[in-house]
């Protein structure tokens, strides 16, 4: 899709964060070097199959403990980067707390839509609720989180009707949610090159932006970010609790001090930082 739209370079600097690390695609290999350690270590269902696309895999990490929640992970990347095999290490964590771990794979931007995106983290819900039993994980302790584009989402399972998909489901199939520097307007990005592949138009873009919709459960939510992200990511989070905190959902605001918008990320897997501790008490 051309360009339509001018870039506004400071939206480009306060969105393109990865430009604003040093070393980023260092940091990536890390994290998956970490990763790959961890899932040589824990009990693990890896790549499991829950739709046709090359990428519509999940990987489940077991706590080992019975009827423990599922703390449910969607990976950032703008919707058309990043890989679910890079974030395992922050399961590391939530396992060793009694909590079991799913981390959500998806078919990219420009091969997929948006919307596709969304439906198919909405299809991994489902999927996880039918084949629960399967798997020795618990299909009525379901929570939804992710990062970035995941946040975004997560916003988006929120404002799901699980009715309207199957009169099956239950209406709270998911019983919280945790978006983590999420971007919940989406017009502001189609003023950034980060625009380029996802082929938002003036519809989708409002269709998309999980501020103007409204929870459909009264599942609680905990919305997150780093303290230290830019300001473009604090207006999207700050404008997004003050229109849902109206919603008869129970809301509430945690911002990780000091850290920007990937080490809120590693924070995640620290057992010793406020956002995880918030998280696991959040869940058990």
């Amino acid at each position: 899709m051309s360009r339509t739209i001018p870039i506004d370079h400071i939206l480009e600097a306060g969105y393109n964060v990865r430009l604003l690390v040093e070393d980023f695609d260092g940091l990536i290999n890390t994290w998956s070097a970490r990763s790959e350690k961890f899932r040589s270590t824990v009990d693990a269902s890896l790549n499991c199959q829950y739709d046709k696309g090359e990428k519509n895999k999940l990987d489940l990490f077991r706590c080992g403990k019975s009827n423990a929640p599922l703390y449910v992970f969607v990976h950032g990347g703008y919707w058309q980067r990043g890989d679910k095999s890079v974030y395992s290490f922050i399961a590391e964590s939530f396992v060793g707390s009694g909590i079991d771990v799913a981390l959500i794979g998806y078919q990219l931007c420009p091969e997929s839509s948006m919307t596709g995106i969304v439906n198919q983290i909405r299809t991994a819900l489902i999927w996880l609720w039918e084949n629960a039993h399967n798997y020795a994980i618990s299909k009525d302790r379901i929570n939804i989180s992710g990062h970035s584009a995941g946040g975004h989402i997560t916003g988006m399972i929120l404002a799901t009707d699980w009715k309207q998909i199957s009169s099956e489901l239950p209406k709270d199939l998911v019983k919280t949610g945790i978006p983590i520097s999420g971007l919940y307007q989406l017009e502001p990005l189609r003023k950034t090159t980060i625009a380029d592949a996802l082929g938002l138009d003036d519809v989708e873009s409002m269709a998309l932006s999980p501020h103007f919709f409204e929870p459909i459960t009264t599942a609680p939510i905990l919305v997150t970010l780093g303290g230290a992200e830019t300001p473009e990511f604090h207006w999207q989070t700050n404008q997004f609790v003050e229109k849902w905190k109206l919603n008869e959902a129970p809301l509430e605001y945690h911002a990780e001090p000091e850290v920007d918008h990937f080490g809120v990320v590693e924070r995640l897997a620290s057992k010793d930082s406020q956002i995880f501790k918030k998280i696991s008490d959040w869940l058990l």
